[in-house]
C-alpha cells in the first residue's frame, strides 16, 4: 500500500489517498477514475510528499511488545507450576467443590483450582466464598 497527497487542479484542495501501488495509481489516473470529492474535477494530480523514516521506531516498539509478552508469559507460567503443585485440581467442578469446602467447614489440605463459569464466579463472589482467577496458558510445547 502508498499513500499519496493529490491536488484537485481545479478548486486546489489537497487530500491523501490509499493506493495498492504506484502502477494502480498511474491506472486510475489515465482511466480517469480519480475524482475531487469536492468539485468532482478528474484533473488531479500528486503533490510532493515527505517519506516517511519512522520504521525502525515502529520495529522497536514491535520488539518491545513482543518482549513483554514473553515475559509475562514466562511469569504466567511459574504461577501455574506453583498452582499445579501445590493445589488440587477439581477440573469443571471448581464451584461445586468451592461450597462443600465453604460451607461444610471442610478442612482440605491443599487448595484447589479448576475452571469455572462467570456466572459460577459471579455466584461465589455474591455468597461470600472468596476466589481468584488467572489467566491459564496452554502448554504447547512439543
Amino acid at each position: 500500500m502508498i499513500k499519496y497527497r493529490l491536488t484537485c487542479k481545479d478548486c486546489k484542495i489537497t487530500f491523501d489517498s490509499w493506493f495498492s501501488s504506484s502502477k494502480e495509481y498511474e491506472r486510475l489516473k489515465v482511466k480517469e477514475f480519480l475524482n475531487c470529492h469536492v468539485c468532482n474535477s478528474s484533473n488531479i494530480e500528486k503533490t510532493l510528499m515527505s517519506p516517511s523514516i519512522s520504521i525502525s521506531k515502529k520495529n522497536s516498539i514491535k520488539d518491545e511488545q513482543i518482549n513483554r509478552y514473553k515475559e509475562t508469559k514466562k511469569i504466567i507460567s511459574k504461577y501455574q507450576q506453583f498452582i499445579k503443585k501445590n493445589f488440587t485440581y477439581v477440573g469443571q467442578n471448581f464451584a461445586y467443590e468451592a461450597r462443600s469446602i465453604h460451607y461444610n467447614n471442610k478442612k482440605i489440605s491443599k487448595g484447589i483450582y479448576g475452571t469455572i463459569t462467570k456466572k459460577d464466579l459471579k455466584e461465589l463472589k455474591e455468597e461470600g466464598i472468596e476466589t481468584e482467577t488467572i489467566p491459564w496458558i496452554k502448554d504447547n510445547k512439543n
